[in-house]
């Protein structure tokens, strides 16, 4: 009977647990997790005596894979879309709608973005400068500036990109960010006219896109995912262990891998056919050091962004009515908060969990902001409390009004939280790969190679359990 290790529990190590043991139903397998619970950055916390999600909170629903891991977890029927609640961008001191047709930031049409931009700024977007290229790989402001000017890498693209890498234009790859607008760039064709392929108009003669919900979530909270899916791993037979730090990984003379946990005078060892590494790069560049070190030395130099989640309960009675389903801010803007999400109007869910918890009898109105970008790491050197005091000035300046005490707050820190995909990550990730074929048995995946959302985390766990699980179980090619 083969055995496999997983490293790693959050979702990608949960998803290629689970993947080994559909192509393999009698293998052996175990998952180690370092800390005291499975999910990776899906967690959740007590705020006001609701239970929310205080890492991601939802996943991409127009990708297959997160929704069909959470059918798998017996979540199914738990899936929840949120409202029709428009997003905003909290730009230049005023809220605004954020355009329907825009591709991370991208417009099909820069008319609609008058109000957001200047009129000289949506006369430099309409006025396209268009030309192929033959660079491998370029930032995403070298390939949106250029073309469409710098109002619309500010004050679109770059707050799009800080809330989903937590990163900035000038730094992240538009290869591995925005690969459909990129190879529009390379041939020469236009991003305005890409865009408007890819977010057609509600009039544009066919089924809508506009009416299939782009994101999707679990009643209750997306933190019972992971939960789910470690009880339904160990009804399948594997082991789940928490609390297992893993020091040291290491190739056994007569074949198969040893990975290390516990302290050193007593250390603790899992012995396997095969590993599945699933853990960010910098401890991945760690354990491959001798295993591996081509991948190791590459792995090493992915940087990550650290962030936080602040999650504010107010007294809706004191609060009013908010419109939207929060807002994004550009970072030229010097704002702490870089997206704010009003969690009690964007999801049905969250609003019923504050009915009552108000104290008095009344309901609550949960908040959440989100602050941190990469190489700014200055923002989150200060306390908790110095962090809910500063979300709470952009809140209170983006809404226009004094908000009320907050009946409860609750900061999560992610240190290290998010991998960026600096230019030439896509070349960086199959060199990875390529170091990684010569050692048999072992693959990895993860955020740190093909995207950071939850369904390019489960993808990115199912191609490397193909590769390292043949027909019936037998080692892959």
């Amino acid at each position: 009977m083969p055995s496999y290790l997983v490293l790693g529990g959050g979702i990608a190590g949960l998803a290629a647990a689970d993947a080994i043991l559909d192509l393999d139903p009698v293998a052996s397998v175990t998952l180690l997790e370092a800390g005291d619970r499975v999910g990776g950055k899906i967690r959740s916390a007590q705020v006001a005596g609701c239970t929310v999600d205080v890492g991601a909170e939802a996943v991409l629903a127009r990708r297959p894979e997160a929704l069909d891991l959470v059918r798998r977890a017996g979540l199914g029927d738990e899936v929840v879309h949120p409202t029709a609640a428009p997003a905003q961008v909290w730009s230049r001191g005023r809220l605004h709608r954020l355009p329907a047709r825009t591709f991370m930031g991208v417009p099909a049409d820069p008319e609609t973005l008058r109000g957001l931009l200047t009129d000289d700024e949506v006369r430099r977007a309409a006025d396209e400068r268009v030309g192929a290229t033959d660079a491998a790989d370029v930032s995403v402001a070298e390939l949106v500036t250029g073309r469409l000017g710098r109002a619309v890498t500010e004050r679109l693209v770059e707050p799009l990109l800080g809330g989903v890498y937590a990163g900035h234009a000038d730094l992240l790859s538009a290869r591995a960010a925005l690969p459909q607008l990129f190879e529009v760039a390379r041939s020469g064709g236009s991003l305005l006219e890409a865009v408007a392929r890819l977010v057609p108009s509600p009039s544009a003669g066919t089924q809508s896109r506009a009416g299939t919900p782009v994101f999707a979530t679990v009643r209750g909270g997306l933190h019972r995912l992971p939960a789910a899916l470690a009880a339904r791993l160990e009804e399948r037979g594997a082991r789940v262990r928490t609390g297992a730090v893993v020091r040291e990984l290491h190739r056994l003379p007569g074949g198969g891998f040893e990975a290390v946990t516990g302290p050193r005078p007593a250390p603790t060892a899992y012995r396997a056919d095969r590993v599945v590494l699933a853990v960010p790069a910098a401890p991945a560049a760690r354990l491959l050091r001798d295993l591996a070190p081509a991948a190791a030395r590459l792995l090493a130099e992915v940087e990550s962004a650290s962030m936080a989640v602040v999650t504010l309960a107010f007294p809706s009675s004191g609060l009013g009515e908010l419109t939207g389903s929060g807002f994004l801010v550009p970072p030229v803007d010097g704002r702490t908060v870089k997206a704010s999400t009003f969690s009690a109007s964007k999801w049905d869910w969250v609003r019923e969990a504050g009915r009552g918890r108000a104290p008095g009898g009344g309901d609550l109105t949960l908040l959440r902001a989100s602050v941190g970008r990469h190489r700014e790491e200055a923002t989150l050197q200060v306390s908790d409390a110095e962090l809910v005091r500063a979300c709470l000035g952009d809140l209170t300046e983006a809404l226009g009004r004094d908000l009320p005490e907050p009946v409860d707050t609750h900061v999560q820190r992610w240190g290290g939280g998010l991998p960026q995909y600096a230019v030439g990550h896509l070349d960086r990730v199959a060199a990875v790969r390529e170091a990684l074929a010569d050692v048999d048995g072992l693959t990895a995946c993860g955020a740190a190679y093909d995207g950071v959302g939850i369904p390019a985390c489960v993808a990115s766990a199912h191609g490397a359990v193909a590769e390292l699980v043949g027909p019936a179980g037998t080692m892959g090619s």
